[in-house]
């Protein structure tokens, strides 16, 4: 097992067709919408900085790793603006992955209690990936990569529909709307190694008051991309007294998660997650499952009275 993840990079690159390349994924998806959605940006009428970071199959050689950033906030009237950095990396540096976008959303009251946002993205991702750190390489084995160190800056645009009350959400967004292709076949412009999709993101949850110091909060994810199996990620929290987060999560076919949060003060909040694997890799002894911290900071005024609280 010890190098197996260079070793699938290196056969997903030298495929002679292959589809499906998938966004990374998280389990504190609720806490990360901004990174899939630009309609978010700005529905929670703060100023908010987030990181997350998120360690995949732990203990397997060059096994993923993610690391986000997004700051957001409310722009004008009716408008709002956000901005992510995703850093994605597999392979002991091998696979580098690093995406930016800056998001506008404009939003629509459509009730007493709802509001329907629309947002826009403007970005890119700079793909990097270092074939000499790959066990076992040989370029006579990948006759249509010219390079041992390949980089490559692709813009994209996204888009992205947020409906939200102060206790119901739901969205529909494509993040990149625009398809790269990479290591194209000088001799057959037709032909390609890899090529990445569209990534389409419905996320939706709802907070139900059990009693005045508990809350319950449901939330799904559905992830799905041409010529990959669709993801399905549920996810069920408890709230206690606003402060501590309790739940569980279940990725279909994949993982299953615990989740724990904690609403240090106004300002602050800690959220961790832990995946364990229910496919057979699940019981590989070089697999101890994976982590993921989220630490949100939100820029409150002193005297400020928040009169529709978020929860998402």
């Amino acid at each position: 097992m010890k190098g197996i993840i260079p070793k699938i990079l290196f056969l997903f690159l030298t495929m002679q067709f292959c589809f499906g390349q998938q966004d990374a994924q998280f389990t504190q998806y609720m806490y990360n919408t901004l990174t899939v959605n630009p309609g978010y940006a700005g529905s929670r009428d703060i100023l908010g900085v987030s990181l997350l970071h998120r360690s995949q199959w732990v203990g397997m050689d060059g096994a993923p790793s993610t690391q986000t950033f997004t700051i957001q906030s409310p722009y004008k009237n009716k408008m709002g603006i956000g901005f992510s950095i995703v850093h994605d990396e597999i392979g002991n540096n091998t696979n580098q992955n690093t995406s930016f976008d800056l998001a506008f959303s404009y939003g629509i009251p459509i009730s007493r209690n709802y509001e329907l946002s629309f947002g826009l993205s403007a970005g890119g991702h700079l793909l990097n990936i270092d074939f000499n750190k790959l066990r076992n390489y040989s370029a006579s084995l990948a006759p249509s990569v010219e390079q041992e160190l390949y980089k490559k800056f692709s813009p994209n645009i996204g888009a992205g529909v947020y409906l939200h009350s102060n206790k119901f959400y739901i969205g529909l967004s494509a993040p990149s709307l625009l398809e790269t292709e990479h290591f194209q076949n000088p001799d057959d412009k037709g032909s390609v190694i890899a090529s990445e999709r569209m990534n389409f993101y419905l996320i939706s949850g709802y907070v139900f008051d059990l009693n005045p110091s508990l809350k319950f909060k449901p939330a799904y994810l559905l992830k799905a991309v041409l010529g990959a199996p669709l993801q399905v990620d549920l996810s069920a929290n408890f709230l206690l007294n606003e402060k501590f987060t309790l739940g569980a999560a279940y990725r279909l076919d994949a993982a299953v998660s615990a989740l724990f949060g904690f609403q240090m003060n106004r300002q602050f909040m800690l959220g961790l997650a832990y995946d364990r694997e229910v496919s057979s890799l699940g019981g590989s002894q070089f697999n101890d499952g994976s982590f993921e911290i989220f630490l949100r900071y939100e820029f409150f005024k002193n005297n400020k009275i928040d009169l529709t609280p978020r929860f998402f």
